[in-house]
């Protein structure tokens, strides 16, 4: 049924950047005059309208705080009520950096190490689990090295959709499966995109703690950075139009969805928030080389650094961008009925993320243009 947005990140990665760099695109024409709040929703309306999409919202951070916001649109296609610039997104995918980051502060406490194994925290899995998986380590699976394949086993899908048993016991069923097969490739050899493999971390975790994995994360890092918002699953109370409603597009036309992925895979994408706290998940994620409080500097780097020969660390894709003056971190994230997209640029402590509450090409190059028209405005050369 839905299944999270499964794409490798540089597939993704022209749309915005090309409008960034390249002047005669109609979207930096237009960014030159955005000079006041009433401009940028203005032209914010303009893509909203132009990709026919529900809703579209930004927010801009610079300097460590959050200089700009516009949110546009309707929380529920046919319905009036407006998105506001305080309202709930479902972030799909950029989920990974943050296990990613609960996984370097466990790691910090001593509770694993980069390289500890699928064998080191499930010896009792030896036999049932294929012997290629024994040797995969925490640091393979935060960069999709591990050889985990980009599709689940088909019945332990269908299974998880059953979501039987707390959200702990569904995930370690879960993996356990996947676990029973053969990887994709030989671990360590292949980058593979895969949910599955950040919900193995998500029940290593656990296991290690005693602690589900939702309680973890949000003592460990949404408190710390104050995302009051952030949460699981779809936004809003069900049947209300209290936040904004995912839509898909069928035949019959645009339909509003309250749904997502099952528990198994919530380490992969399954949390949302308002983009002013995803905003200040990115200053935390900005501060390379400062003492924030909640992970060393070097841990920090370690996980804006991908594999050799590679560019993707863990829950970032890292690339060289001008207007970034040096490497820009991205992430995508979908679960076929929203889309968000993060852009960060440490180098100029510049962030930018862009969201809409539908997905398909016509959401991914909507937020694309927004981005774009921010990095235009907020970073002149």
């Amino acid at each position: 049924m839905f299944t999270t947005h499964i794409q490798t990140m540089r597939s993704r990665l022209p749309f915005g950047i090309l409008l960034v760099a390249v002047s005669t695109a109609g979207v930096m024409t237009a960014s030159a005059a955005l000079s006041t709040p009433a401009d940028r929703a203005q032209a914010l309306e303009a893509i909203r309208k132009k990709h026919d999409l529900p809703a579209l919202a930004v927010v801009v951070v610079k300097e460590g705080r959050i200089c700009d916001r516009a949110a546009v649109g309707v929380r529920k296609w046919g319905e009036a009520t407006p998105v506001t610039t305080n309202d709930v997104f479902h972030i799909g995918s950029c989920t990974k950096s943050m296990t990613a980051t609960l996984t370097a502060m466990l790691i910090e406490d001593g509770k694993l190490r980069w390289d500890t194994t699928i064998a080191d925290v499930f010896p009792e899995l030896k036999g049932k689990m294929d012997k290629q998986y024994e040797a995969v380590t925490v640091q393979q699976l935060l960069t999709h090295r591990g050889g985990v394949p980009g599709q689940p086993p088909a019945a332990a899908w269908t299974r998880a959709w059953e979501q039987k048993g707390t959200p702990v016991q569904q995930r370690r069923e879960f993996i356990e499966a996947v676990l029973s097969q053969p990887p994709e490739a030989a671990p360590g050899t292949k980058m593979i995109y895969s949910n599955q493999g950040y919900a193995i971390v998500g029940a290593m975790l656990e296991k290690l703690t005693g602690t589900p994995w939702e309680t973890l994360i949000k003592e460990r890092l949404f408190k710390p950075l104050h995302m009051d918002s952030a949460g699981f699953g779809p936004p809003g109370t069900p049947g209300a139009v209290d936040q904004p409603w995912g839509h898909t597009r069928n035949l019959l036309g645009t339909v509003p969805l309250q749904h997502d992925n099952p528990p198994a895979i919530s380490p992969a994408g399954r949390v949302h928030c308002s983009l002013d706290d995803l905003a200040h998940y990115t200053i935390f994620h900005l501060q390379r080389g400062q003492t924030n409080g909640l992970l060393k500097a070097e841990t920090l780097n370690r996980l804006h650094t991908p594999p050799a020969g590679g560019d993707y660390a863990c829950g970032w894709v890292v690339v060289k961008r001008n207007w970034a003056n040096g490497n820009a971190l991205m992430h995508n994230g979908s679960n076929t009925m929203w889309y968000v997209v993060m852009w960060l640029a440490p180098e100029r402590n510049f962030s930018v993320v862009a969201a809409t509450n539908i997905a398909g090409s016509g959401a991914e190059q909507g937020c694309d243009e927004v981005a774009a028209a921010m990095i235009q405005q907020w970073l002149p050369k």
